[in-house]
């Protein structure tokens, strides 16, 4: 592990001249992530809704970007992981990204053959 922490975010485009300031870097910038993911949650625009991609609307993909964002953002900043070698770095970030893929794949794929078994099936909608 490194000596001293990096004070400084975005690949080096904000420096800080201390942890507090890098800390309140950091709230800031999820806070903004955050509100946007609110704002888009209450209003929901017409053109996300109705937008689909793989199988599933636009303003869904939109969340699960931002919420992986944030996750990836959390554990670079609070949890030192800038200050790791390379490989511990990969390791640590792109396995959830890769097993939150696949998880999102297995979720529709399941919802669509449970759609087509109670669309063209002999099971009517109960609820």
């Amino acid at each position: 592990m490194a000596d001293a922490h990096k004070l400084e975010i975005f690949r080096g485009l904000l420096k800080f001249k201390s942890n507090t300031q890098k800390i309140w870097g950091v709230l800031v910038f999820l806070t903004i992530v955050t509100a946007i993911e609110v704002a888009l949650g209450i209003t929901k625009p017409e053109a996300l809704i109705d937008t689909s991609f793989l199988g599933m609307k636009l303003l869904n993909w939109i969340f699960i970007i931002l919420t992986l964002v944030k996750a990836y953002y959390i554990a670079w900043d609070f949890m030192h992981l800038r200050d790791e070698k390379s490989s511990l770095r990969r390791t640590i970030v792109w396995t959830p990204i890769f097993l939150v893929l696949y998880l999102v794949f297995i979720l529709l794929v399941e919802a669509n053959y449970i759609y087509s078994v109670f669309k063209d099936g002999f099971v009517t909608w109960n609820f």
